[in-house]
């Protein structure tokens, strides 16, 4: 009997450790969505698992997800009577936009703890962005911030199980699409054309307008080839080796903290445990 209890008592611990975690961490569950740092993948979909040409990540959505990834940048078209995913140019691979979606509403139907994000390079309509979500079964889980309110908490996000955030750089949400949040009206970037390490520069991109009132920002930390500019397995190898500092030192020059951490290959290095020590 007394075996019986021990069991069960650490059974109901682990249980109970494992629920009180919001994005892997018991210490984030208190803090508001803009006070977190979030693991991104640029162009998330253009992976070698997923038999694209010129990609800018190794891994699929799903494991790249698994491998603690919250944040996935996606290129989105209206290509004939469908959405679909790419990277410039259709030869190189494409992909069904509610395929993406679907992988997405799997790793959150199995992992209720986990806060994720979606922003979108979106080249369609708000009403086409919706209907896909609301196909994919992934609409229940949409958060909506209120205006002129702070984010929620992770803990609260999580409770509410409004857990997926989503973000467009086409302002073109409807009335009733309040989940569907206009990028730049929230955040500031980083220059996202980078080709050598002294390209990196910490000044403001998009979204700079008024950029000291917005919460969110967006550390692009990739690489791409000078003439293509798609990805490169060698650049990154030299970008994800520089995170750290390059994270130390725009925290001291702008007094920001950088929300989403912007990564190629996202394989290559150490980004989690960095993202991770951010937080």
């Amino acid at each position: 009997m007394k075996s019986f209890l021990h069991i069960l008592f650490f059974i109901l611990i682990s249980f109970k450790s494992g629920f009180s975690q919001c994005n892997g961490y018991e210490t984030l569950c208190s803090k508001r969505y803009n006070e977190v740092a979030y693991l991104t993948t640029h162009n998330a979909f253009n992976s070698k698992e997923e038999g694209f040409k010129l990609t800018n990540q190794e891994w699929n959505i799903t494991t790249q997800l698994r491998q603690g990834v919250r944040g996935l940048m996606l290129d989105v078209y209206e290509e004939s009577v469908e959405l679909v995913v790419y990277h410039g140019y259709k030869m190189l691979g494409t992909r069904p936009f509610i395929d993406v979606l679907n992988e997405i509403r799997e790793f959150m139907d199995e992992n209720p703890n986990e806060v994720i994000t979606v922003i979108l390079e979106c080249y369609t309509s708000s009403n086409q962005i919706a209907a896909v979500f609301e196909t994919s079964g992934l609409s229940k889980y949409l958060y909506s911030k209120p205006k002129n309110e702070d984010w929620k908490t992770l803990a609260e996000m999580i409770n509410d199980n409004t857990r997926l955030v989503v973000f467009s750089d086409k302002n073109d949400a409807q009335a009733q699409q309040e989940w569907y949040h206009y990028i730049w009206n929230y955040g500031v970037e980083t220059h996202f054309t980078n080709h050598k390490l002294k390209h990196f520069s910490n000044d403001f991109n998009r979204g700079k307008e008024n950029a000291g009132a917005k919460d969110l920002v967006v550390l692009n930390h990739f690489l791409t080839k000078t003439i293509t500019g798609v990805g490169s397995i060698r650049k990154s190898k030299k970008a994800n080796s520089i995170l750290v500092n390059r994270i130390t030192n725009f925290q001291i020059e702008t007094g920001r903290f950088p929300n989403f951490i912007t990564v190629d290959f996202v394989d290559i290095g150490n980004a989690k445990e960095v993202v991770d020590c951010l937080n």
